[in-house]
């Protein structure tokens, strides 16, 4: 596995000068992407859509690579083009969705004025992330390979805490009231819990129900919360 994951698939941006009454300055405009680049980048977006579906439904160590490019439409020799191995491809995944997350949960905060409507907003988007089945199949299984695989789960825990890192949350509890930023052992908490009541839920919904799974997220997610906003 390769140390550096992400690199991205073009570069869009270019450095120019510009000539204002108020002297020199530089600044950045946007390169239009060339046909090549183009085909490039959408072929990199299909792997990634196939390879939520392939992952989720075969998981994540018994699907092929094979199985991922066929998803796309596209071949082996794509696939290698833009990841070396299968882990190469879920941490790409994995960075696009927590890119995607860390937005909506901005734009959630930020749409609230007061701290206690943000909370709530907040809790009522985790519980809605419990319906999301394809994903949190997915972020099982890969967590079950790492486990299964103890010479590889350092640096796999490693990158998925660079990765999660570049969700700033520092901003995030700043709109919270949050002062105290060392919130991992928290975090993993309340990420355990909620893989627990999705894993139950997907096990047996007779028994536990999507909508009851949320409830208990939320009462539990209000605990968490409260505790992390004292300090204990």
């Amino acid at each position: 596995m390769t140390e550096v994951l992400y690199s991205p698939a073009m570069k869009s941006l270019s450095a120019v000068r510009d000539v204002r009454s108020k002297g020199r300055r530089r600044t950045t405009l946007a390169k239009v992407p060339n046909k090549h680049q183009e085909k490039t980048a959408q072929t990199r977006r299909a792997l990634l859509k196939s390879a939520r579906l392939v992952f989720a439904r075969d998981g994540f160590e018994a699907c092929r690579i094979e199985d991922v490019a066929a998803a796309a439409g596209r071949t082996r020799g794509a696939f290698y083009t833009h990841f070396e191995t299968k882990a190469e491809l879920f941490f790409a995944l994995l960075q696009e969705e927590v890119d995607k997350h860390a937005r909506r949960i901005r734009a959630v905060l930020e749409g609230r004025e007061t701290v206690e409507d943000r909370l709530a907003a907040l809790r009522d988007y985790y519980a809605r992330c419990m319906a999301d089945r394809e994903w949190g199949m997915l972020v099982l299984e890969f967590k079950l390979f790492a486990a299964r695989h103890p010479r590889l789960r350092p640096q796999l825990a490693a990158i998925h805490r660079r990765i999660r890192a570049s969700m700033k949350l520092e901003v995030i509890y700043k709109l919270l009231g949050i002062d105290k930023t060392d919130n991992e052992p928290r975090s993993a908490a309340l990420e355990g819990v909620m893989a627990g009541l999705f894993l139950e839920h997907v096990y047996d919904p007779e028994r536990l129900s999507e909508q009851q799974a949320a409830v208990f997220l939320g009462h539990i997610f209000d605990s968490f919360l409260s505790a992390r906003r004292t300090g204990d």
